[in-house]
């Protein structure tokens, strides 16, 4: 198995995403987590760019969408 490349991080992000699950609990949209993930985010002082748009290559072409 790899390894995890920001191991504490990744669980600190894990933990707040645990927690607005238990807050909120199943059955909502991908938004409403969304926006309770970034506010969780900001009230941790966790430094994001909200759908950031980056270039896809696809066999050395890149594609027109983000």
């Amino acid at each position: 198995m790899s390894q995890i490349i920001y191991k504490n991080e990744s669980y600190f992000i894990i933990g707040l995403c645990m927690d607005i699950y238990n807050e909120l609990g199943k059955g909502f949209n991908e938004a409403v987590y969304g926006e309770a993930l970034e506010l969780e985010l900001k009230s941790n002082g966790v430094p994001y760019q909200k759908e950031a748009k980056f270039n896809i290559t696809y066999k050395g072409n890149i594609l027109k969408h983000h």
